[in-house]
This record gives structure tokens, sequence and C-alpha cells, in this order.
């Protein structure tokens, strides 16, 4: 690989210049290597069996030997013996060695065999290995740009969003608590994930991951849809699913915020939450993005018993959360001024910039239990959920 070292902002033209530089030499050394040797170095064959090696047996010494060769996020890991692997690709019902995508920035092949290994090793129960592949599958759809996602600054991390009878099947958490501790597979669903971004994708913390804090999200972010509290259709259904299908929609995120209000009254609610929505240090205003709101239940039928469908919802979002270009910092403003000219023409300090190029590109779901509480999900702004059936 040929890594372009950050920062830039403080770096001077000239400077810039000069790294620019050596980052071509460092291309062409990779090129003339790979054209020497007729093969690519970074991309692990497919058809390659993962090699059987000797690991410490006791907890400790083979965390630390994980950690010592980046191979963990941090958290104890169950060594993948070759019997627990083998029982995560039998529920794959697949061939060990199909492949199911290359994972950037390095291209690691994702394999099933390579999948279970690193779902064995987060305790993930071997059921959900099919959520996992299509998982996998949706995140390196060219449209969820994961190379962005990997190695941005940003505290970019994926959230999968489960549907369809699996969540129920998994005993996955929909309610209560669905975003945070507690559940068995959403914890360990998530975390698998994060370790495949890792250990195939390249995803170090620190090396190609170059998030400048980063978020919680990053250990795991993964819930199911409480489809039971929605009034409307389920997220699935809305991206094209069968109603009675399994599905995972992948989301590249920047956090999450708590909106906490107590209206009853749909108007009001709405008008707080586009409010909170715009905020002028946010990626999807400058690149149009793709924002969530994850919907309490009550909340939810607060909408709904105002007549309001799930397009009606969206479109007041969209409408009420235009944010005055005036806001934006000098620097910031240049942003949208050309990511977005082509939608937006010239902009001007007055000009009202939409968080999202259409309505529909706002995402809601509806999960969690009892309260008054929603969760804006900020997006990345240069990625697009994707979906895909399990």
């Amino acid at each position: 690989m040929a890594i372009v070292p950050h920062p830039f902002g403080s770096r001077t033209r000239d400077e810039v210049r000069a790294l620019a530089g050596e980052c071509v030499q460092d291309v062409l050394r990779i090129v003339a290597s790979e054209t020497k040797s007729g093969t690519a170095s970074s991309a692990a064959p497919a058809d390659a069996r993962a090699r059987l090696i000797e690991a410490p047996q006791e907890q400790e010494e083979f965390d630390a030997w994980c950690r010592e060769r980046n191979l963990s996020d941090g958290l104890p890991l169950i060594r993948p013996t070759p019997e627990r692997v083998d029982r995560f690709v039998r529920a794959a019902g697949r061939d060990a060695q199909a492949l199911i995508a290359r994972i950037p920035p390095s291209f690691g092949a994702a394999t099933v065999e390579r999948i279970a290994i690193n779902a064995a090793m987060t305790a993930c129960h071997p059921r959900a290995m099919p959520v996992l592949i299509a998982a996998v599958e949706a995140i390196c759809d060219p449209a969820f740009n994961l190379q962005g996602v990997q190695t941005t600054t940003n505290p970019a991390s994926p959230w999968l969003i489960v549907n369809g009878p699996i969540a129920a099947e998994l005993s996955m958490n929909s309610g209560i608590n669905c975003l945070g501790p507690g559940n068995w597979p959403n914890a360990s669903i998530g975390r698998a994930l994060r370790l495949l971004l890792q250990n195939l994708g390249g995803g170090v913390a620190g090396v190609m991951d170059r998030a400048t804090q980063g978020q919680p999200g990053k250990y795991g972010f993964c819930c199911a849809e409480n489809e039971h509290e929605n009034p409307w259709e389920p997220l699935h259904v809305e991206r094209g699913c069968a109603a009675g299908a399994s599905a995972v929609t992948v989301v590249a995120t920047a956090g999450t915020l708590n909106m906490n209000s107590h209206s009853k009254d749909a108007d009001d609610l709405l008008k707080v939450f586009a409010d909170t929505l715009a905020h002028p240090t946010s990626n999807d205003y400058w690149y149009a993005g793709a924002p969530f709101i994850v919907l309490a239940p009550e909340h939810a039928q607060v909408l709904h018993r105002a007549g309001l469908s799930k397009a009606d919802v969206k479109r007041r979002l969209w409408d009420e959360s235009k944010m005055r270009a005036s806001r934006l910092s000098a620097k910031d403003f240049t942003r949208p001024e050309h990511a977005r000219a082509a939608e937006l023409g010239a902009l001007t300090p007055d000009s009202m910039i939409p968080i999202t190029t259409r309505p529909q590109e706002i995402g809601v779901v509806v999960a969690g239990g009892p309260g008054t509480h929603s969760v804006y999900v900020p997006g990345y702004g240069n990625s697009r959920p994707v979906t895909r059936t399990v």
C-alpha cells in the first residue's frame, strides 16, 4: 500500500506538493514490483484456505498474542479452533471457499471460512452467519464507499439494521436499549463485522483507520428494527424487499445524538427534530448525505396519529431542516459550494442548504422501548445505505 500521511490542514502548499511527490514514488514502486512479480501482493488469493497456526491457549496470553498482531479490537477474543470455525461454516450453508467480497482498503478476500473465523473469535452464534454474509455483501457495494469509511478522519462506522424473521430467530434486540449493551446477538454481530473490517479490510486503528477520535459505535453498531411498534412499512420493505424476507441494511454513521421531547403534537415534534438535524459541522450538509432518525415507538405514534405517513415525515424534516449557508465557516462554505454545485447552483450566504438531495434520502426507522427519546444518527456524507436480503 501507498499511505498518504495526515494531516493536510496545517501544512503549506509547498509541503503538500512535496508529500504528493513522495506518494507518487510509493505508488510507482508498488506498480513496478507487482508488474515484475505478476501478482498483486496485497490481495490474498480467494481460493487459499486459512493457515493453521499455533496460538497460546491461556486466555490472557491469547489476547496479548492477538493484540501484538493487530488482530484484536481491544476486547477479549475466543480462539478460533478448526472445530469452532467448522460449525460456523456449516451454519452458513455455503462452501468454505466461496468468495463473498474483497474488503477495502486492503481488499482481503472475505471467504465464508474467513468470515467464520472472525465471527468465532467474538463468540457470535453460528446461526448469525447468514446475517454477516449479507452485511459483508452490503458494505462492499460501491455505493457504501467502504474505502472512504475505513480510512477517513471522520468517526465513520457501519451500522447494521436487521429486519424480518431472522431478527426474532436470533433473539436480537429492537426494544429497550437496542443500541446499547446487554444483548448477545446485537453485540457479537456488530463486533464480528468490526473484526472483518480490521482483519480482512486492513482498517486497523491508528494505521489505516485514521479517525481523529473515533466513536463507541466502532466496537459494534447493530440492532433490529422494532417492526411490531412501527406504524409504517419497515425499512427493508421501503427499500424494496418482500415483507416476509429477512434483510440487513448498512449505514455509514458519524455517531448518535439523543433527542428527548415530551411533545404530543406532531408539528411541534417535527420542528424540534428538524432543528436538531441542522448543524454547520455536518458532513450531510456539505455533501448531501444519508442521515437517519431512530424514532421511539412513542414518537412514531404521535406522528402516525396526526395522519402522517413515513414519506410525510421525511418531507417535513427535509423542508424544516434546511440550513442557511452563512452558518458554515468560511472554509467549510467551499465544500458544498463545489460538491453540490450541480444540485444547488451558485451558493450565497443566504442560500438554504437541504440536508440531502431529496427527502427520500433521510432514513427513518422505529426502534427502542417506552420513553420520549428518539435518536439522530448523522451520516458520513460520502456514503449511501445498502440493503441485502439474508
